[in-house]
């Protein structure tokens, strides 16, 4: 999977926003708040085909989360991500 192209991070204080860039941007309800390890993950994979594993070992190595833990979030933020149309899957 990938992220869907028109998107951008912007950390706002210790915040970060993903805005949708372009003629999308006027709908404010796109901008999608994350915390600080979603928006990690974000940075480290934007522009490259990436799963489900390579983002729980980016969570494991980076905050020394348990495997086991970092997945579950995986999986939970992959959904949102994906609800939010910000995913696509390979084609």
């Amino acid at each position: 999977m990938r992220f869907k192209k028109g998107y951008r991070l912007r950390s706002l204080g210790q915040e970060f926003i993903l805005i949708a860039e372009g003629l999308e941007a006027v709908d404010f309800s796109r901008m999608i708040s994350m915390n600080e390890s979603a928006a990690f993950l974000w940075k480290e994979v934007e522009g490259m085909d990436f799963d489900a594993e390579m983002l729980a070992t980016l969570l494991v190595d980076n905050y020394g989360v348990a495997r086991e833990t970092a997945q579950n979030d995986v999986a939970a933020l992959l959904e949102s991500w994906s609800a939010a149309g910000l995913i696509e899957d390979e084609k």
